[in-house]
C-alpha cells in the first residue's frame, strides 16, 4: 500500500494524492482533478492509460534538471497528453506543440489538455516530410500504435509534418524541448532532413524503440554524432542537450 500511496503524495500534495488513491484502487479509472496541475484527468478501463500516469506522474520519468527554462516546446507521441500537462505545469510559461497520430488518443488528450491553453493539440504524425500516414497495428496497445507512409486517399490516412514544418508553422528559430516517443518513428525522422532542425533543437528527450523496429538506434546516433550534443540517461529517456545552444 505505501509503495503505491507515497508517490502519489509527492506527485499531487496530501489531499489530492488520498483521493487519488482512493480513485485509482476502487474505481480504477475515470475521471479525477488534480488542484495542482489544475486539469481533470481522464483514463481510459481496457487501454495502458493507467501506466501512462504512472510513468509521467509517479515515476516522474521527465524531472531532468536543464540549463534553462524551455518556452517552445514539442511533445511527440503525446498520447492522451499527460507529458504536456506535466511540462505545462512544470514551465508555465512554455508554448506546447501536442503531436498525436491516433484519433482515440487525441479525443482523450482533449479533455486532459482543456485547463491548459498553452497546449495546441495536432491530430497528426511526426515524420521527416510532409505525408499522410496510417497505423500498423490499429488493435494494438494505445500507447504503442505504428505508423507507416500510406496515399492520401486511404480512408484512414493520418498527416503528418517533419519537425522543421512545425518550426516554421510557429514561426520558432529554435525549439527548446523536443520530446520524441514515436513507437519506432524515430527511424525515420533521424534518417534524412534533419539538417534544418536538429541543430536548432536544445535537448531532446527520446525514447528508442529498436525492439519494434531495427535500426532506430543506429539512426538517432547516426544524426545526433553530427551535432555537439551531450547524452545522458533518465529513466526510459535519452536526454540529449545541444553544447552549443546551452
Amino acid at each position: 500500500m505505501a509503495s503505491r500511496f507515497k508517490p502519489l503524495i509527492k506527485a499531487f500534495g496530501l489531499v489530492d494524492g488520498i483521493k487519488f488513491y482512493v480513485h485509482l484502487l476502487f474505481k480504477k479509472y475515470g475521471a479525477f482533478t488534480s488542484s495542482k496541475y489544475q486539469t481533470t484527468f481522464h483514463l481510459r478501463s481496457k487501454t495502458t492509460d493507467k501506466y501512462t500516469f504512472k510513468q509521467v506522474f509517479l515515476d516522474d520519468q521527465y524531472n531532468v534538471i536543464l540549463p534553462f527554462t524551455p518556452t517552445r516546446i514539442i511533445d511527440a507521441g503525446a498520447n492522451i497528453g499527460l507529458a504536456a500537462v506535466y511540462f505545462s505545469h512544470r514551465y508555465p510559461g512554455s508554448k506546447i506543440i501536442a503531436v498525436e497520430p491516433s484519433r482515440d488518443n487525441f479525443q482523450a488528450l482533449l479533455k486532459n489538455i482543456a485547463g491548459h491553453p498553452n497546449i495546441k493539440a495536432n491530430c497528426m504524425g511526426l515524420w521527416n516530410k510532409d505525408v499522410y500516414l496510417s497505423i500498423m497495428n490499429p488493435t494494438g496497445p494505445s500507447s504503442s500504435f505504428m505508423v507507416t507512409e500510406t496515399n492520401p486517399d486511404n480512408p484512414e490516412a493520418i498527416p503528418a509534418e517533419s519537425v522543421e514544418t512545425i518550426m516554421r508553422g510557429e514561426q520558432w528559430d529554435t525549439i527548446d524541448l523536443l520530446k520524441i516517443d514515436i513507437e519506432g518513428s524515430e527511424k525515420e525522422v533521424f534518417e534524412q532532413n534533419y539538417e534544418y532542425w536538429l541543430p536548432k533543437t536544445k535537448v531532446i528527450y527520446l525514447e528508442l524503440h529498436d525492439q519494434m523496429k531495427k535500426g532506430c538506434s543506429k539512426s538517432v546516433f547516426a544524426a545526433i554524432s553530427k551535432y555537439n550534443f551531450s547524452f545522458s540517461i533518465s529513466d526510459e529517456n535519452l536526454v540529449f542537450i545541444n553544447e552549443d545552444l546551452c
